[in-house]
């Protein structure tokens, strides 16, 4: 009886693998320099203003406020948390972003009332202040690398 070797193709996973870890999800996010992760979130409250007055759905809903929460907690976590693990600098990123849209709805509450069109604002705004301490960080680690840079120098 003859012996028959079957190959199968092999994939390269190693290249897919390494395309979609989380490290490196992480890694783009904060080093956009274009500000592209930052109007990406922009374009999540947008759906999600137009999911509460428009459309009522559950799906999209939970699909834009996930990337939303993956985005914003990102930022924060590597402005706040960045010499932490990965984990658990993503998961106090999360709170972080919590607090912040609690304190800012909060506000928006005691001023007049939330509704769609001021949850949005709120979503705006910490979008803004997320993203803009998410540059500011990375801004102040490389003026006190280059100050220690020319520390060592003299």
């Amino acid at each position: 009886m003859a012996k028959y070797k079957v190959e199968y193709p092999m994939l390269q996973v190693s290249r897919i693998d390494h395309k979609i870890r989380f490290e490196n999800v992480e890694k783009a996010i904060v080093h956009d320099k274009n500000l592209f992760c930052t109007m990406f979130s922009y374009a999540m409250v947008f759906l999600i203003f137009i999911n509460i007055s428009v459309v009522h759905s559950p799906v999209m809903g939970v699909a834009a406020s996930s990337v939303y929460f993956l985005i914003n907690a990102i930022f924060l976590g590597s402005a706040f948390f960045e010499k932490e693990d990965l984990f658990l600098r993503f998961i106090l990123g999360t709170l972080l972003l919590i607090v912040f849209l609690g304190l800012i709805s909060w506000v928006v509450m005691m001023i007049y009332n939330l509704d769609a069109i001021r949850s949005t604002i709120v979503l705006c705004t910490v979008t803004t202040l997320s993203s803009f301490m998410s540059k500011m960080a990375k801004y102040s680690i490389s003026i006190e690398f280059s100050r220690d840079r020319s520390n060592l120098k003299h």
